[in-house]
């Protein structure tokens, strides 16, 4: 068996030179992302149903509640809030 052109090792990765390419650096600065937060976005984090204590006291309400098993699910509501992202 005869093997041709041994030499040609760099056919085995066609994209090594365009990674050498962006590994130099062409002396562009690079393009950093970016995030805005709207003014509804903004209200809505700091308007909240229920602020302070009362979220609290509830939060601490639900937690004794599925610890001692007492936690009810309906799950007729589950049921109705899935079904619009199942229909899709």
């Amino acid at each position: 068996m005869k093997i041709n052109k041994t030499n040609r090792i760099s056919a085995i990765n066609p994209y090594q030179k365009h990674a050498e390419n962006r590994a130099g650096g062409t002396g562009k600065a690079k393009q950093k992302d970016e995030v805005q937060i709207s003014a509804a976005a903004k209200e809505m984090l700091t308007t909240s149903k229920a602020s302070g204590t009362d979220r609290i006291e509830h939060i601490e309400k639900l937690k004794k509640s599925v610890s001692s098993g007492t936690y009810y699910v309906e799950a007729g509501k589950i049921a109705e809030k899935l079904l619009p992202y199942l229909k899709e």
